[in-house]
């Protein structure tokens, strides 16, 4: 993984008219984040992290909360059986902020 400082920052709580990144300023942004994919419409990341067996999917899925819940920007978790899902966008926005990709940064150094 590249290293960025996106990770040693914290995320600035959503005080409303807050404008989303454009798609190209997302693209630009994404250059920070290895193994994240960009939605085609700009506005949401994606990881999907693969695991052997349950458990150890059901500990990512914590441990991706437990960061949102620390940073106070809560991603969309889905996972199962070898796989769990994180997405990050920012719903006040209507799209990505920096934000997303400081969390995104951040869950990447907690499992490195």
């Amino acid at each position: 993984m590249t290293t960025c400082n996106l990770a040693d920052k914290t995320c600035e709580p959503c005080k409303g008219g807050i404008a989303p990144y454009t798609a190209d300023q997302a693209r630009a942004m994404m250059a920070q984040l290895d193994g994240w994919a960009l939605s085609d419409d700009g506005t949401t990341l994606r990881r999907r992290f693969a695991f052997k067996g349950f458990a150890k999917a059901v500990e990512m899925a914590n441990l991706a909360a437990w960061l949102g819940n620390k940073q106070g920007h809560h991603p969309d978790i889905t996972f199962g059986w070898g796989y769990c899902e994180v997405v990050f966008t920012t719903h006040e926005a209507g799209g990505l902020t920096e934000n997303d990709f400081i969390c995104a940064a951040r869950l990447d150094a907690l499992v490195a």
